[in-house]
């Protein structure tokens, strides 16, 4: 019996009592990063990107992973409250780095439940969720705190900037206040940089454009190793910047992609910061017990330069339809790998759908808590694809969410979507009308069959078409798309 025990202690972890038996969790959200940009998730992939590669070989890669929006903003909303973006004010594009605050006053996010169940809560790197800035008159006071942030949606630690790297004002702040007054504006216009521009704005003098990517991953490797000194659990959300524009690899990345492109290279530099991280917690001895997610806020971006990946053999849509901003699959499939040697299985793989909305319910039954009627209403608990127990899709469906507006459901091998368009920026746009002129009004897909959505189906299947419809307008109607928790 006494070397059972022991084999148990050893072997088994996770089953011990007390905080040491609840996982860290650190989920980092590449920005614009495409499904076909990282080797693991697309083996025709040109770029190298050897630290996502070696998490999917000690971890599991789900390869139908999707945001819940094929833009920034909605899907950051949809990460942190498992609760579809269309279900706040934000109906449609993205807010900008002078926005109020998206995720509304007392609802409950990620890090609010983790702190209530004993976790240290983290944010380093983009919000891009809105927050207030302090008003003098009708400037900013850049002397004084913001609210409305993450420090009020549940995260003890904060550091990071406002919207994307392109989107002023160009300022740090961490813990709600400003680390520096902006003394000065900087800017690039394209015809200076092709894809590393950014729009004219103060700037503070601690803010280096160069430096914003190390920067934060100096600072998320020096909060794991701190960490990990300690006995409290603790989640970190590293929200990445890149490889968003302004695309600015520093000299260490130039060429190291393997392509002639500065976008690749800063997916490569992309890639490394995955690398540090784990890295770091495998240092601090606290890997195994760490549940460990890399994925990204939608496709990618048209910035790329998609001639230019496309001469050299790289597509970062993979197979799929379309790119950011569009309701076509290569707007919001996006890479997922999730590394806890704990309980997943290294190398393997799931092709059960799943969303970014989902860490709320995952963490709560990973925690054995069940989430209050009014939180986290569209969030499926991953955990039995994780621990390999699922017998069944954990999602009855998914809704996906485009940058105009426009919605589509995926169940099964089926998915349709409410317009004629791609609801985004690839043709045809919502915009072309007569590209589109006496097409049908609905699109549906066997993505079985058809991955590329190259062949639109709803007149063929008029009972699928209908059903969809009934199990979309349920889901807007209803204030939720998963039941309560029993």
């Amino acid at each position: 019996m006494k070397s059972l025990l022991l084999f148990l202690f050893f072997f088994f972890p996770v089953i011990a009592f007390g905080d040491q038996a609840k996982p860290n969790v650190v989920y980092i959200l590449a920005d614009d990063l495409g499904y076909g940009d990282l080797k693991s998730m697309n083996t025709e992939g040109k770029i190298a990107t050897p630290g996502s590669d070696q998490m999917a070989k000690e971890g599991m890669v789900f390869t139908d992973a999707h945001s819940n929006s094929a833009v920034c903003t909605p899907t950051r909303y949809g990460v942190l409250t498992g609760r579809y973006a269309f279900r706040s004010r934000m109906k449609k594009g993205v807010l900008n780095g002078y926005s109020s605050y998206l995720i509304e006053d007392g609802r409950m996010t990620v890090p609010s439940f983790l702190n209530n169940q004993g976790y240290h809560t983290a944010f380093i790197g983009k919000w891009h969720l809105g927050w207030d800035w302090a008003k003098n008159g009708e400037k900013i006071d850049y002397s004084k705190p913001v609210q409305n942030g993450p420090k009020e949606k549940g995260f003890e630690y904060s550091y990071g900037h406002c919207g994307s790297l392109d989107m002023a004002p160009y300022v740090w702040v961490e813990n709600g206040m400003p680390t520096a007054v902006p003394l000065k504006e900087t800017g690039r216009t394209k015809k200076e940089s092709k894809n590393g521009w950014w729009r004219k704005g103060p700037t503070s003098p601690d803010f280096d454009h160069e430096d914003v990517l190390p920067n934060l991953t100096r600072r998320a490797v020096k909060y794991v190793k701190e960490q990990a000194k300690k006995e409290k659990p603790f989640f970190l959300y590293l929200a990445l910047p890149s490889p968003h524009t302004p695309v600015l690899p520093t000299p260490e990345f130039k060429g190291k992609s393997g392509l002639d492109s500065a976008y690749a290279d800063f997916v490569t530099m992309t890639d490394d910061t995955v690398k540090q991280i784990l890295d770091a917690l495998k240092e601090g001895g606290v890997d195994q017990n760490t549940l460990f997610i890399f994925t990204s806020d939608n496709g990618c971006s048209p910035e790329a330069d998609f001639a230019e990946l496309e001469e050299q053999g790289h597509d970062p849509s993979s197979i799929y339809r379309g790119h950011k901003a569009d309701i076509f699959e290569g707007g919001h499939r996006v890479p997922f790998i999730v590394r806890w040697p704990a309980r997943v299985k290294a190398g393997t793989s799931c092709d059960d759908p799943t969303c970014l909305t989902d860490l709320l319910a995952t963490m709560a039954e990973v925690l054995g808590q069940k989430l209050p009627a009014d939180a986290g209403e569209d969030s499926v608990s991953m955990l039995p694809n994780l621990v390999g127990e699922s017998k069944q899709p954990v999602r009855e469906a998914t809704v996906h969410h485009s940058i105009n507006g426009t919605f589509a459901i995926r169940q099964g091998k089926w998915k349709l979507i409410d317009a004629p368009h791609s609801g985004g920026w690839s043709r045809p746009k919502p915009a072309q009308k007569t590209l589109y002129k006496g097409f049908p009004k609905i699109q549906l897909y066997d993505l079985e069959k058809d991955p590329a959505e190259s062949r639109n189906v709803s007149v063929e299947n008029p009972k699928t078409v209908k059903k969809l419809k009934m199990l979309l307008e349920k889901y807007r109607g209803g204030g939720r798309s998963v039941p309560v928790a029993r």
